[in-house]
């Protein structure tokens, strides 16, 4: 029997719906999904369960200003968590920011998958001087914190939505790369792909058809670790100033406007935002912790 047999009997394969199962067989990603889908859905559904559109400012009330949390305006409005320095609504100012937050997220690591795991599936199938090139290019980006980069790009191109986007596209491709690659140079010596070369297959057609299935959980969690990364480096580029313009503020931006504040006791205006900052990245970091033991092919539920 050969080794490769071996091990896939050593191994036995596991449904998707076991895998589901085992996904919520803790309380801890019960609970982070349970807060995530939450979120989410506030996110998404904040043009009809907002109180107010904050960016609409027909809608503000400047007599409204600061108000702590469970106060009520002079229009009787209630502002369950308060309302900053422009009267606006510090609940619906979270539901659109945290819209904002995740589309951003979102938009950047899509592309960032696509980009990274093109380029490191190319090198690691590659091989030799190609591959070594290539992955000289990921280890020096790497070297740059990732902040750094974001910052030098957006100097360059300006605030908006899109600048932000190719900014965190920019930073985020190489971790995609790094484990494409790693992933090549593992399944490229498989009995499969030797098989698949011999029956005449093009290159581009076993990595998509062949490799690229293969990559896909380990693909999967990095991609939900970084949604949560791009979370929070868009939410501190929008602090210090550079990411997002004043009329699109994301969590960071709404954490900046009212740190101004704080020392004079009105808490809630950069709180709030943070509070919901954290629990959104915590929560996609728990479920990507859990997602990675589940997708592991070396465990089973």
């Amino acid at each position: 029997m050969s080794r490769q047999h071996a091990s896939a009997m050593a191994i036995p394969a596991v449904g998707p719906r076991a895998r589901m199962r085992a996904f919520f067989g803790t309380s801890a990603a019960r609970v982070a999904t349970a807060a995530l889908l939450i979120l989410v859905a506030g996110a998404v559904l904040a043009p009809w369960i907002a109180p107010q559109n904050p960016f609409d400012l027909a809608q503000l009330d400047i007599l409204a200003s600061r108000l702590p949390p469970l106060s009520r305006g002079a229009s009787g409005a209630l502002y369950l968590l308060g309302t900053d320095d422009q009267g606006r609504d510090i609940l619906s100012a979270i539901l659109y920011g945290l819209r904002i937050s995740l589309v951003v997220a979102t938009v950047s690591v899509s592309f960032a998958f696509v980009l990274g795991t093109a380029f490191g599936m190319i090198a690691g199938t590659a091989g030799g001087r190609i591959d070594a090139l290539m992955m000289r290019i990921v280890d020096i980006q790497l070297s740059v914190p990732a902040i750094l980069v974001a910052l030098v790009l957006l100097a360059l191109l300006g605030r908006g939505v899109d600048k932000i986007i190719v900014a965190l596209v920019s930073v985020q491709w190489v971790y995609f790369a790094r484990t494409a690659r790693a992933v090549a140079l593992v399944e490229k010596r498989r009995e499969y792909i030797d098989a698949a070369r011999n029956l005449g297959f093009s290159q581009a057609r076993i990595l998509v058809g062949h490799l690229l299935p293969n990559a896909l959980a380990p693909l999967i969690v990095v991609a939900t670790v970084e949604v949560a990364h791009a979370i929070a480096l868009e939410a501190t580029l929008s602090f210090l100033g550079v990411g997002l313009p004043v009329t699109r503020p994301s969590l960071g931006l709404l954490i900046a406007n009212g740190f101004a504040f704080m020392l004079n006791g009105e808490y809630w205006i950069s709180v709030f935002p943070g509070v919901a900052l954290v629990l959104v990245v915590f929560a996609i970091n728990l479920a990507a912790d859990r997602m990675r033991d589940v997708l592991d092919p070396r465990r089973t539920p």
